[in-house]
């Protein structure tokens, strides 16, 4: 299964690097787009799960590293209002 990392860029210059056990991140945040917080929290939220679930189905468990990204994801935008623009970077 290849992994991959995805980083969020923050008008504020924070970035925020993150891990995925699968590509399928990248269906969901694709590089180069610059999306609401409150869409790449419903995106990252979805893109992880499946990513996760797809280490479930091979290894008979869901994958830490996954819902640590997700945590970190969530903690990230909390600081931000719903609207404020982020860059997704591959």
């Amino acid at each position: 299964m290849p992994e991959t990392t995805f980083t969020l860029r923050f008008p504020d210059e924070r970035v925020l690097r993150c891990y995925s056990p699968s590509l399928v991140v990248h269906e969901h945040l694709p590089p180069g787009t610059v999306l609401p917080v409150s869409e790449v929290l419903t995106r990252s939220r979805l893109a992880l799960r499946v990513a996760s679930d797809r280490v479930q189905e091979r290894y008979g468990f869901p994958c830490s590293m996954a819902a640590a990204s997700l945590q970190a994801v969530e903690t990230a935008v909390a600081r931000y209002t719903p609207t404020t623009p982020v860059t997704v970077q591959g």
